[in-house]
């Protein structure tokens, strides 16, 4: 027993000691570049397919093909992907999402190669490089995480490549060769890779998707050390590894045999769903770039091609069909992608498992097979399918709440590749399955016709969910997660909803591609598959259902030959130039052709030139009596007009005793002091600064001369109910690692008045505010609404409770026109008025032809009233405003000026924090002074912020 023992510790520790290798090349590579490569399996493959091809296929030396492999090729593969992949990326900022989907590409790319030379066979005769005796890859390992470790703790390069994965450009400017440290990086990471596929190549199966995919699930361990920890990984990489070995000694019997064997068999699968679901995940920044998800614009008449050109094959015959039919199946799968990436903007990995667990079910419902259930008819075993996939659509819904970008991308990759060894690898449960097509639908030209109807309704299932309400918070959802919630949009909900929907869509493609097969076969939803969608759907867009239906095409059509890898090396292509082309390969494509098209050359007769000259005279500066000054034009002409010099952004330093000898009172637009509880004497038609729309309060329903009928800064029931106190922080405390960002701080907000708070930067207002706001849980204290205590409540729970905000750094969604941005805070609001939203937009001066264009690219004036307004829309008791002047010219604050005063005057509790004190004194009632998470000074705007700039 005991020499059985020692033997599979040995065998374990073999085993273990390539997965440590691979856990050293991720985490070589992530801590140099940022970068989780997905590609380091392809990577690994491809090597020990040269290492072959040198040995076997031209008979050179061991030694030397090792050497050439290794130290030259490897590395080089690795710098070249740094060189023409990353660092475009790199500097356009780094997006991890980008980068992931970069290093998709280049796994899809390389495994298409890979296929293309050297065929799709499985290959036995792979040179052994190192004995089976685990003692040499486990001393290779330890070499390995030794000298890293002692690389990055002692040696400047260590520290350069630390500052460089922390923020590129800073440590650029402080003299680091960031380029030289990624490709070092990149060197190493590829250099470990290739060692790994060499020394696994001789005991596993060497083929184009088997080898990348056995890399990848060894990840676990890199994931489990949080991408940082070498020790981790070679420790969890042994362990795991010597586990797996010695739970081959298990032998039960009965129902727990299939399993255990699965778990026994997989259990680096079984560590990477746990370090993923279970453990805190790596990387936290937004699911996928918007340049990825937004809808790209069809050419003129591709949508009438592409209703031909699926119409076409009706007209084959019936043996040419074959092909045909899994078109429209996978159309449909990569919808499910649509939805959840292009619409929720949401990375899923695992789509392939719900189009598999779609087909599995099908067919088990139809043999009569499936437990509990009757056999069922083909076309009622597939609704049946699709509605028992759906709910599992949670398996990675769930993680999104609170995982992103490459956190939320390594989660749904492991929920993929689990159900791929535990269901679709087990014989008891695929085993001598076959599947028939629905009654009078058994031909391939009737059966293609039937999926044609099914496509047509999936497609108008996508199209729906980017309509009406729905539609816009999950565009709101895509484009600023935390703007979404802060409106009101139920994010988890949302969330959980997107991938339910887009595991429907899949399951009911997988079905219907298992009927056009006529059999079930695991290899089609394999994990590899999940990565090759996923890549489809994103190069060729994926907010566009045009897209998907390219790319299914493409994906079937091109491995339709006797050569398969064309498809995977063609999608891989697209997907690495996403550096160099961020916009899509459609957008490349008409860049490229406009500049064949020739160029005109016109030239002005007498007349235009005079006529040029006299418009450039006119409008050049002191021209007029608008000297110096901006016309207000579109966009710019509402209550918060564009005039005056730019302020500074959210950066500008605080400017003590910049306030004029008035104390506390503020100015209007024309330099006449005003106390903060004034009205601006304003009446229709008349206008008291650069904003054309003055804002005079009156009372609750406050109108607004000039903006029209009914333009109201409230809506109806909105100040009823606030009590004495509406917002309240008792003893609030935040701790970071022994360090109070809030120490016992307690605040009111009560409505009618302007309450703000000031401070140098770390005194702890954004943490306050974020408390506030429900973005953040104190660690200690209440927040109370109405004497409601609501300190666990969500963001978007709060704000249907009536607590608006605005943020620092601008929350708008670029895809969404300016009405749509407003409509969804009116929609998610507290109360839900139809005319909130066109009360909102004619308040600050959106209601003209501003109203139709999409926010992305307005000015900073104009995207900070859309968020005001939305905010407005939502009919809020609270507002809270985080630096709502950063980025404002002079005229657009003293118009900003106007419209909180009424809102205060309106009843509305409004709570300001600001660097700017000229806008403070103008327009606070009380003035809180904070410092090292404490409140220090209170009270009157004038008093404080005097003794403010005395001290």
């Amino acid at each position: 027993m005991s020499s059985l023992t020692y033997d599979l510790t040995l065998a374990g520790l073999s085993v273990g000691g390539a997965a440590a290798l691979t856990g050293i090349g991720l985490i070589v590579t992530y801590r140099a570049t940022g970068v989780l490569n997905f590609a380091h399996g392809a990577i690994a493959m491809v090597c020990a397919y040269l290492l072959r091809q040198f040995t076997v296929g031209w008979g050179w030396p061991l030694a030397p093909a090792a050497a050439v492999t290794l130290l030259v090729v490897a590395p080089a593969i690795g710098m070249a992907l740094e060189r023409f992949v990353f660092r475009p990326l790199s500097l356009r900022g780094g997006d991890p999402a980008q980068t992931l989907v970069a290093s998709i590409g280049v796994f899809v790319l390389l495994v298409g190669g890979a296929a293309l030379v050297w065929g799709t066979g499985a290959r036995a005769d792979a040179p052994t490089l190192v004995s089976a005796d685990p003692w040499g890859q486990l001393a290779v390992a330890v070499a390995l995480a030794s000298g890293v470790g002692a690389v990055t703790r002692w040696t400047r390069f260590g520290t350069e490549s630390r500052a460089v994965v922390d923020d590129r450009p800073l440590a650029v400017l402080g003299g680091v060769d960031a380029d030289r440290v990624a490709a070092a990086g990149w060197a190493f990471g590829s250099f470990t890779a290739g060692l790994t596929g060499v020394l696994l190549a001789p005991y596993v199966r060497l083929d184009p998707y088997g080898l990348p995919l056995l890399v990848i699930e060894v990840m676990a361990v890199a994931v489990a050390a949080r991408m940082r920890s070498l020790p981790v990984a070679v420790l969890v990489a042994l362990g795991i590894g010597v586990a797996q070995s010695q739970l081959t000694r298990l032998h039960p019997t009965g129902w727990a045999e299939p399993l255990l064997e699965a778990v026994g068999a997989n259990l680096f699968v079984v560590a990477l769903l746990v370090a993923a679901l279970v453990l805190p995940g790596i990387g936290g920044r937004d699911a996928l770039p918007r340049s990825a998800t937004v809808r790209v614009p069809a050419p003129p008449g591709a949508r009438a091609v592409a209703v031909v050109l699926f119409l076409l094959p009706l007209g084959f015959a019936g043996s040419d069909l074959s092909t045909s039919v899994q078109v429209p199946a996978l159309g449909v799968v990569l919808l499910s992608l649509v939805v959840v990436t292009g619409r929720g903007g949401q990375i899923s990995l695992g789509q392939a498992a719900y189009a598999g667990l779609g087909a599995l079910f099908t067919a088990l419902l139809a043999a009569g097979r499936f437990p509990g259930l009757p056999r069922l008819p083909e076309l009622a075993a597939l609704a049946v399918a699709v509605l028992l996939v759906a709910p599992l659509g949670l398996l990675t819904g769930w993680p999104a709440i609170e995982r992103h970008g490459l956190a939320l991308a390594v989660a749904t990759f492991a929920v993929g590749v689990g159900v791929s060894r535990f269901v679709f690898e087990q014989p008891y449960a695929v085993a001598g399955l076959t599947l028939g097509r629905p009654a009078g639908f058994g031909g391939d030209r009737a059966y293609y016709a039937f999926e044609l109807v099914l496509l047509a309704a999936a497609v108008l299932a996508a199209h729906t969910l980017r309509r009406g309400r729905t539609g816009r918070a999950l565009a709101a959802m895509r484009d600023h997660e935390a703007g979404a919630s802060a409106a009101g949009v139920r994010v988890p909900a949302l969330k959980l909803t997107a991938f339910v929907a887009g595991a429907a869509l899949a399951a009911l493609g997988g079905g219907m591609l298992a009927m056009g097969l006529r059999a079930f076969d695991a290899t089609e939803y394999d994990p590899v598959r999940s990565l090759l969608w996923f890549a489809a759907v994103v190069v060729l867009g994926a907010d566009s259902v045009l897209g998907a239906l390219v790319a299914a095409a493409l994906l079937v059509g091109l491995d339709a030959g006797a050569r398969g890898g064309v498809a995977a090396a063609l999608i891989g292509l697209l997907a690495v130039l996403v550096g160099r082309f961020p916009e899509g390969p459609y957008e490349a494509l008409r860049t490229a052709l406009s500049r064949l098209r020739p160029t005109r050359h016109v030239t002005l007769t007498p007349l235009g030139v005079r006529t040029r000259t006299r418009l450039r005279a006119a409008a050049a500066p002191g021209a007029g009596s608008g000297v110096g000054r901006t016309p207000v034009t579109g966009a710019g002409a509402g209550a918060l007009g564009a005039g005056g010099p730019a302020r500074g952004g959210a950066g500008s330093a605080p400017r003590a005793g910049a306030r004029g000898a008035s104390g506390g009172t503020g100015r209007d637009a024309g330099g006449a002091a005003q106390p903060p509880d004034a009205t601006p004497a304003a009446g229709p038609g008349q206008d008291t600064g650069p904003g054309p729309v003055p804002v005079a309060s009156g009372g609750p329903g406050t109108t607004v001369p000039g903006a029209g009928a009914g333009a109201r800064v409230g809506g109806p029931g909105r100040v009823g109910g606030l009590g004495a106190r509406p917002l309240e922080g008792r003893g609030l405390r935040v701790d970071h690692g022994g360090f109070s960002a809030l120490d016992g701080m307690t605040l009111d907000v009560p409505p009618g008045r302007v309450t703000a708070v000031v401070g140098p930067n770390g005194a702890g207002k954004s943490t306050l505010f974020h408390c506030l706001a429900g973005t953040r849980r104190p660690s200690g204290g209440q927040v109370l609404l109405g004497g409601r205590d609501i300190t666990r409540l969500a963001a978007h729970a709060r704000t249907r409770l009536g607590i608006a905000r605005t943020f620092q750094e601008l929350a708008v969604f670029p895809s969404l026109t300016v009405a749509e941005n407003v409509r969804v805070g009116a929609e998610q609001g507290r109360i839900t008025d139809p005319g909130a939203a066109d009360r909102a937009l004619r308040l600050l001066g959106l209601d003209g032809p501003v109203r139709s264009l999409p926010a992305a690219g307005l000015p900073t004036g104009t995207l900070r009233r859309v968020e005001l307004a939305r905010a407005l829309a939502g009919n809020p008791r609270v507002l809270l405003l985080d630096e709502p002047a950063a980025g404002l010219d002079t005229g657009e604050v003293a118009a900003l000026a106007r419209v909180l005063r009424a809102l205060a005057a309106d009843g509305m509790a409004l709570l300001v924090v600001e660097h700017d004190l000229d806008l403070v004194a103008g327009l606070a009632h009380t003035v809180h002074v904070m410092a090292a998470g404490r409140i220090v000074a209170s009270g009157p705007a004038d008093r404080v912020l005097d003794t403010r700039a005395g001290a």
